[in-house]
């Protein structure tokens, strides 16, 4: 069993550690009986404790729900076909451990936190699972572990919440103790890269913690790159994602002005694309969902502003974002008047409910927004989803799929989600159509979001 080699941080603590193995001089046992603890077992946690148990590592993983860890006991998480096949192997072999006591923490040679960093109604950063998470580490960590955050936050989070919360428990990181940020990178649904082929950015507090945690990294990732500082790895994850909301909102208002020009916008893009520099493709939708694009930029923003700093292709990026499911519901009133019917009665039905395809994660999907807004304007509303049997509004109404869509008889059908092998052949020539996905060029009576 291969396990983690960790470097002491305490500069005194010069003897070589035994090949394989990380040092845990603060442990009771001065040998740890784990290499890796994940905290936080959802869409990034529970794919980080595969891998790592894949690749060879003791693994500890822990989540406080219950109701989460009795799914993942009877594997029915949403998963990629490889990691149900990890899952089904960790779950008979006891080097895999599914836990709930955070004092189990303490036999980990390395701590990653994945929990998520959300953002409340009005479109403020909440750290509460973060600082929950956070506190529990420093209370349980021992002298000699490594403490890694991968949620995605605000610049100096990792300072706020570690390093200065362990220095007044008298852990001094680098010395004590090692502490790092990477931030996540799964794209949940997508089996395109191997979970192992994402590259991971790392900065630890110290050069030392840096070292530790490349080392923790290297574990399971083919490839980790260091940067300066912690600051660095930290608005790194920024930079990603508000890079992909800024120009998610250009070619959603690029999709608005290629409808109003009568153009398609996908053979634009798909002519754009075949430049082979300066030029990446992004795609038009009915919203973004997720964790990422909806939320992490505002955690910028919301740093920003308390330093009274203006980012103002940033913040309309995120407006015009956060517009677009009220621009769907506008077209299907659009829609729906052209062939002299109002929305009061309406009967509409949404196909695909979850923000991206092949995936059951409802998280921010734009179609609960347009789905409140429908029935707030008095429609009809149905929808049907292979993943997804109920879907909780905002306002906290639940919907219960359909599973025959004929027999609900939509008068227009909106394409929001495109999963893979979804049958749309029993919609009626003479039913109308709003694409949301822009590819279902083949109906009939089709028009594109």
């Amino acid at each position: 069993m291969s396990t983690l080699d960790l470097p002491d941080p305490r500069p005194e603590r010069t003897a070589p550690t035994p090949a394989g193995r990380i040092e845990h001089p603060g442990a009771a046992d001065p040998a740890a009986t784990a290499d890796v603890a994940i905290v936080g077992l959802g869409y990034v946690g529970l794919p980080t404790a595969l891998a790592y148990h894949h690749a060879g590592q003791r693994v500890i993983a822990f989540d406080i729900s219950p109701q989460r860890r009795s799914a993942i006991a009877r594997h029915d998480v949403d998963l990629l076909a490889s990691d149900h096949r990890r899952l089904h192997r960790a779950m008979d072999d006891p080097q895999f451990e599914l836990v709930d006591d955070p004092e189990q923490l303490r036999r980990a040679r390395a701590v990653i936190v994945c929990v998520p960093t959300p953002v409340d109604r009005h479109l403020v950063p909440d750290l509460t699972p973060l600082r929950s998470a956070c506190e529990t580490l420093v209370e349980q960590t021992v002298p000699g572990q490594l403490l890694m955050l991968t949620s995605t936050t605000y610049v100096g989070c990792t300072e706020d919440l570690l390093v200065r919360p362990l220095r007044r428990r008298g852990l001094v990181a680098g010395e004590d103790i090692h502490v790092a940020f990477s931030a996540e990178r799964i794209d949940p649904g997508s089996a395109a890269v191997r979970t192992e082929e994402v590259p991971r950015v790392v900065a630890g507090a110290t050069p030392s913690c840096t070292s530790a945690a490349q080392r923790v990294l290297a574990a399971y990732a083919e490839r980790v790159h260091p940067v300066p500082s912690l600051a660095v790895a930290e608005m790194t994850k920024l930079l990603e994602n508000t890079f992909r909301a800024v120009n998610i909102a250009l070619v959603n208002e690029f999709a608005d002005i290629c409808g109003s020009l009568g153009l398609e916008v996908t053979d634009v893009i798909d002519a754009a694309a075949t430049k082979p520099y300066g030029f990446m493709p992004f795609r038009p939708g009915p919203g973004v969902g997720g964790h990422c694009i909806p939320c992490d930029p505002h955690y910028l923003l919301w740093q920003l502003r308390r330093d009274r700093v203006d980012a103002p292709m940033i913040s309309t990026a995120m407006q015009q974002i956060a517009a677009r499911p009220t621009r769907v519901v506008e077209r299907i009133r659009d829609v729906l008047s052209r062939h002299g019917m109002g929305m009061p009665g309406a009967r509409v039905l949404v196909s695909g409910v979850t923000y991206k395809p092949d995936v059951a994660d409802l998280r921010e999907s734009p179609a609960l927004e347009i789905l409140q807004r429908l029935i707030e304007a008095g429609v009809v509303v149905a929808f049907a989803d292979p993943y997804v049997p109920i879907a909780t509004l905002p306002n906290g109404v639940d919907l219960l799929r359909v599973e025959d869509p004929t027999a609900f008889s939509p008068d227009l059908v909106l394409l929001h989600t495109a999963h893979t092998g979804v049958d749309t052949s029993w919609i009626p020539d003479s039913t109308l159509v709003l694409d949301a996905t822009y590819g279902a060029h083949a109906l009939p009576n089709r028009v594109a979001l």
